[in-house]
């Protein structure tokens, strides 16, 4: 007989590689965990976007010539003329975030729960989260590269892949081991999304205001940012008789006393002293016939 004593206890089981440890469960399932979730990437995606705003504003004057100061809009101005924007987004993202959330719900109970397993599964993966985070950051970078030029899908398909590799998948990985820093993780993934909005919304101002140069009016994203399509025929203001042949003028902005003045005809911008100047009839957002276009007298 052997007089060594039996061991009841299991055998330790052999531990993973650190680098390869699935990452704790940050918390219990809920609605409440989904919409706090929901809310730390919109606000990093928000504050990007409205801080690359601003530099969309300023390439958009700057297709007429001028800058943002130079037509009495500043931050506090831009955000004053958008108000009536961001209370309309409020208005449909509030509904919209509710039936996110409730079609996730549906889909979880049809599936029996086996859908939430699945994503709580793949976010306890570090490599699989950070190698999804790590891909759609480098995707936010096509509006970058559109400034350069237009890309296929296909080029865009291997940018995004080979920033997401290259420079986001290690980092990524690492921020994986603490809260902190998948915590730090949510924002630099919402800020870059902010970032590659706010540079497509570049491009869609620039573009804008090339169409208002050519054909006068503006579009509903030049509206939406605070862009004024008002136009006035000017008087004197010596004798109140009309200016520039009485033609109208679009009225880009006022500072420092002066106004700062599109004139589609001749496809110029000019400024007037107020003190000299009279607005005459003022009209927002004109109807025009179809097929008109700016530039008739510069063409002459």
């Amino acid at each position: 007989m052997s007089s060594h004593p039996i061991s009841l206890e299991p055998p330790e089981t052999p531990a993973l590689p650190h680098d390869h440890a699935p990452v704790p469960p940050e918390g219990g399932g809920g609605v409440l965990e989904l919409l706090e979730r929901i809310g730390s990437v919109v606000v990093p995606i928000a504050v990007a976007l409205y801080a690359v705003l601003y530099i969309g504003i300023e390439q958009m004057y700057a297709v007429f010539g001028v800058n943002p100061q130079q037509v009495g809009v500043d931050q506090s101005v831009l955000l004053g003329r958008m108000m009536s924007t961001l209370v309309l987004l409020l208005l449909v993202a509030v509904p919209l975030l509710g039936v996110v959330v409730g079609v996730g719900w549906l889909i979880d109970r049809l599936t029996g729960g086996a859908a939430g397993r699945l994503v709580r599964k793949a976010r306890q993966r570090p490599w699989i989260a950070a190698a999804l985070a790590g891909l759609w950051c480098g995707a936010t970078y096509w509006g970058v590269f559109r400034l350069f030029g237009d890309l296929d899908l296909f080029v865009m398909v291997v940018i995004a892949v080979g920033l997401g590799v290259l420079a986001f998948l290690i980092p990524f990985r690492l921020l994986r081991r603490k809260p902190v820093g998948r915590a730090g993780t949510k924002v630099i993934v919402g800020g870059l999304t902010g970032v590659g909005l706010g540079f497509l919304l570049i491009l869609g101002l620039v573009e804008g205001a090339v169409d208002v140069q050519n054909t006068g009016r503006a579009n509903e994203l030049l509206n939406a940012v605070g862009f004024q399509d008002q136009w006035a025929v000017l008087k004197s203001a010596e004798d109140d008789k009309p200016l520039y042949d009485g033609r109208w003028m679009m009225l880009l902005g006022e500072s420092d006393g002066t106004y700062v003045l599109y004139d589609c005809d001749k496809l110029e911008t000019l400024r007037r002293p107020m003190e000299t100047t009279n607005l005459g009839t003022i009209e927002l957002d004109p109807e025009r016939e179809k097929g008109f276009t700016c530039g008739g007298l510069a063409r002459r």
